[in-house]
């Protein structure tokens, strides 16, 4: 084909392409005219018709999104319709009041009701801002009239946001429930991004709660055969603001030829909870772990009162520097790391800070732009590296711990106290320190950490003193240095470098109490013996191989969950280095990765050095990677471990599987192949599958083995099989929750500490969105497993499924919990039958297109579609409609009743119900009665 492009010339023929772009120009023309003189109207205020709402940028409805209905392109070229003025604005709300998730500059502030009148006729009904929505925005401008003032207080006035702080919108989103507040930011209280005002935490419902898990496993090898099976109960009680919890466990084991049948029960801790929002803590009385943010971290019973920085916004949370400037006018400030944006916000004019950046990472300089109103850009830098014991400038985190130390090595549980303190004192230097003291311990610490362009570092000096019976004091101090950095130009990462030096005296908290216990065993408490004796298979240490119950029965000891081998005396460590360290290779040469732990000790020969390096890459959808790791024994032995990985998607689909092919070689073990088949099927993936095929050299022969599980909406099930040279197995496990709340007992998949309950009453099978496999039971309750507590928890309800006569008025909800609430979220929902009426009027017209419908308590059901068709839902069994429309400026009107057929209890419609009615107007039954007398 060849193209041709058309001139226009004077003297020849105008082809198409002439007379088509002429008329292109004319309309352009045209509408340009139209334009220009419909701005000129509006800057000279000609436009009477522009209702106040819309001019005072209140209503943003109205004010955008106009639609003029052209009826010549409805069927019958229009003559069959009503006023469609009030659909020039997009889908019109209704005066009243309506609960709405309020959201400021598209962040959630709150939730509340909010009034709604109508400031012109025929238009949609606008948003009345009151003090209290004020409050709920934080908003609370100055300079107010005294009319504004007075409107405020008023309740039958509507006073629109453009009123009260010029150039603010309200959108309201009908669907959705939320109305949507566009604030400049310079009337804006500077509030971190993500805050929720601890005033809409939900403290939740008195509710009990049992996380289970349970796993049964059976093996025969060699003609014996034996059967394991494990408990983990995790269960709760809430009541108000206190919430208890216990951990425990129950294992069975049955009996072999050399000992009986055992059971076990052993509860691992309990302790009651509770927030303190003034203090920014929880308080918890019971087994807990102190943080480990000054000392290390060890279990106490007793008391603990600590800062949950959870509290925070997440914009607050971790360490980011606060960035300080000054903008001439009103401008755009613009943050980049690495040349990825990472934030942006307006300013007003003059001094400006910024104090809500998300923490990315361990750090990477930060690129400040400021773009001005006029076009000037001014750009800076902020140094930006973090390690763990660096805060945010302003931010004080506190712990304090009082009991009895919690080790289940240690016998006597000696008493312990602990206090530790850390502050911001700006971007540049965090400080922190802290004291613990024990019987016969005592230890005091301070440090302080830097955040510099080199990087970030960490160093504190802890100094302990200990009394142990029969021996002289032990005195000693330990340094601690804490490094991490990334260099962006070569793609470097040091995650985390750590170094710590201790002197000979020096002993931990745990190691002191270790070392006394020794002391009245009449053990050497420094003369530490590793362990020795331990019984082999094949050469290899039993440990290695088997469980603990299973090294139990074959010693014919008491069944016990703790490991066999241990060894005596307090081993007292000297140095002790960690580096995390990852290298990109440029774009298409992979990265390498490299952890490395080195340790030597005072008291024993050599060192104890365990690392592992790796290298990944892809080419084209085929991943690989090599990696070599090296570990210790419990015999103090050295492994060296040598690992290929391939793998692969089996196509392109979202269920394709993924092959994987393993190549191992250890030096104690010797060398495996290995193949993997694994994938996912169901809508929602809840089904899962692997199966392994296993070859071992040195005569391990071949082995095979099959998984699948299935996520169930109340429960996790999965199951094993495999066989190999001399031995087979089989297990089945279950895992979920069971709550109880007010509105009755519901079945979940496996839940966090902080859930929620959605009530959607008539919803059964909808699906939870925000908890992938959760669905409405049959009582119209599901678990939502996981919320973050103190922030903002966003909850959907997928409408998909949904029987035809449930409708729900919002598919979302929102709510910052707690932590360890159950917090009840109910979606109200309309319940009644849906269908669909082809309506007549008596001369046998279809009604006019868009009349509105109503029921008989005068609630608005939906509009007449063409042909007189309609489709209204949430009516009864029985009952009247009445249809209303404008006839050239005169109210008109038409109702009619309708019979359906009864439905099965507990049937869902599947299908609309189709009638045929005639509407009768109401002057036409006046008229027939008239001439009857």
């Amino acid at each position: 084909m060849t193209n041709r492009r058309a001139t226009c010339r004077p003297g020849h023929s105008w082809p198409v392409a002439c007379r088509r772009a002429l008329l292109c120009v004319g309309i352009a023309a045209a509408l340009t005219s139209w334009a220009d003189a419909s701005l000129a109207a509006a800057a000279n205020g000609a436009d009477a018709s522009a209702s106040p709402a819309a001019a005072s940028g209140a209503d943003a409805n109205a004010s955008s999104g106009y639609a003029d209905f052209d009826r010549n392109l409805l069927s019958g070229a229009g003559q069959n319709t009503t006023d469609l003025s009030r659909f020039e604005h997009g889908n019109p709300v209704l005066p009243g009041s309506y609960n709405t998730d309020i959201y400021l500059n598209d962040t959630w502030v709150g939730r509340g009701d909010v009034r709604f009148a109508m400031t012109a006729p025929k238009t949609s009904a606008v948003p009345c801002v009151d003090s209290k929505l004020l409050d709920v925005l934080g908003l609370h401008p100055t300079k107010l009239s005294d009319a504004t003032v007075a409107q405020l207080k008023d309740p039958n006035a509507c006073v629109t946001i453009g009123n009260v702080i010029p150039g603010a919108t309200m959108a309201f989103d009908m669907t959705e429930l939320r109305l949507n507040v566009v604030v400049p930011q310079a009337y804006m209280n500077q509030m971190p991004r993500g805050y929720v005002s601890p005033e809409y935490w939900d403290a939740g419902v008195p509710a009990a709660i049992l996380n289970y898990d349970f796993n049964s496993y059976r093996s025969d090898s060699n003609g014996q055969s034996q059967t394991t099976s494990y408990l983990g109960l995790n269960s709760g009680l809430n009541i108000g603001p206190w919430h208890l919890r216990e951990d425990a466990t129950v294992n069975w084991q049955s009996a072999t030829a050399n000992s009986p049948a055992r059971m076990e029960w052993q509860n691992i801790q309990a302790y009651v909870q509770r927030d303190l929002p003034s203090m920014r803590a929880l308080l918890t009385i019971g087994d807990s772990y102190t943080d480990g943010a000054v000392f290390d971290s060890y279990g106490i019973r007793g008391v603990q009162l600590g800062t949950d920085d959870r509290m925070l916004p997440q914009s607050l949370q971790g360490y980011a520097p606060l960035i300080r400037g000054v903008a001439n006018t009103n401008a755009k400030v613009t943050v980049r790391q690495n040349g990825v944006q990472i934030y942006q916000t307006t300013v007003a004019p003059g001094p400006f800070q910024i104090s809500d950046l998300y923490p990315t990472g361990y750090g990477g300089t930060l690129d400040v732009t400021v773009t001005e109103a006029d076009g000037h850009v001014t750009t800076f830098s902020v140094p930006y590296a973090s390690v763990a014991q660096l805060l945010r400038p302003g931010i004080t985190r506190f712990d304090i711990a009082v009991g009895e130390l919690r080790d289940a090595t240690i016998n006597n549980k000696p008493a312990v106290v602990q206090g530790t303190l850390q502050h911001g004192f700006s971007n540049l230097l965090t400080g922190y320190a802290g004291i613990v003291g024990s019987t016969g311990y005592a230890a005091a610490l301070i440090g302080a950490a830097i955040d510099t362009r080199y990087g970030a570092l960490a160093v504190d000096l802890t100094q302990a003193n200990a009394h142990i019976p029969g021996y002289s004091t032990q005195s000693g101090q330990s340094m601690r240095i804490t490094y991490s950095k990334i260099i962006p130009s070569t793609q470097t990462t040091f995650s985390v470098a750590a170094y710590r030096y201790s002197t000979g005296g020096f002993l931990s908290l745990t190691q002191a109490a270790q070392a006394r216990q020794y002391a009245r065993e009449g053990i050497n408490a420094f003369d530490y013996v590793p362990p020795s004796n331990v019984p082999t298979i094949d050469g290899v240490p039993e440990q290695s191989v088997l469980t603990p119950a299973q090294q139990a029965a074959l010693n014919g000891t008491a069944f016990t969950t703790n490991p066999i081998l241990s060894a005596t005396g307090v081993e007292r460590q000297r140095n002790n280095f960690t580096l995390s360290l990852s290298q990109r290779l440029g774009q298409s040469g992979g990265s390498i990765y490299a952890n490395v732990t080195a340790s030597d000790y005072w008291n024993t020969t050599g060192n104890s050095t365990q690392f592992q390096v790796g290298y990944n890459n892809h080419f084209h959808r085929l991943n690989f990677g090599i990696s070599a790791t090296r570990s210790v024994t419990p015999l103090g032995r050295y492994d060296n471990e040598y690992f290929v990985n391939f793998s692969l998607p089996l196509g392109s689909s979202p269920h394709a599987p993924t092959f994987m092919l393993n190549v191992t070689h250890d030096q104690l073990t010797g060398s495996q192949d290995q193949a993997i088949l694994n994938g996912t099927l169901g809508s929602d993936n809840q089904f899962d599958y692997s199966a392994t095929g296993t070859h071992s050299g040195d005569g391990g022969g071949n082995s095979g083995s099959v998984n699948v599980g299935y996520r169930s909406p109340y429960a996790v099930f999965n199951a094993s099989y495999g066989d190999g040279s001399g031995y087979s197995q089989a297990s089945a496990g279950v895992t979920g929750v069971i709550v109880a709340h007010p509105g009755g007992v519901t079945f979940g998949q496996p839940t966090g500490d902080t859930i929620g309950i959605v009530y959607v009453p008539g919803a059964a099978g909808a699906q939870v969105q925000s908890a992938p496999g959760a669905r409405i039971d049959h009582f119209g309750y599901a678990v939502v497993p996981y919320l973050t507590p103190y922030n903002l928890n966003t909850v959907q309800i997928d409408p998909k499924g949904l029987p035809l006569d449930v409708q729900l008025d919002a598919t979302s909800a929102q709510v910052a919990p707690y932590e360890g609430a159950v917090v009840m979220l109910k979606f109200k929902t309309e319940n009644g039958r849906a269908i669909i009426v082809h309506a007549t009027l008596e001369n046998g017209e279809p009604l006019p297109f868009g009349a509105e419908v109503f029921n008989e308590k005068g609630t608005s059901l939906g509009v007449v579609g063409q042909g007189g068709q309609i489709l209204v839902r949430g009516v009864n069994q029985s009952g009247r409609l009445s249809v209303r429309w404008d006839d050239n400026g005169a109210a008109q009107s038409c109702s009619f009743d309708y019979q359906l057929a009864p439905r099965a209890k507990g049937k869902k419609a599947k299908a609309y119900n189709e009638i045929q009615a005639t509407c009768t107007r109401v002057d036409a039954v006046a008229q027939v009665t008239r001439s009857g007398t």
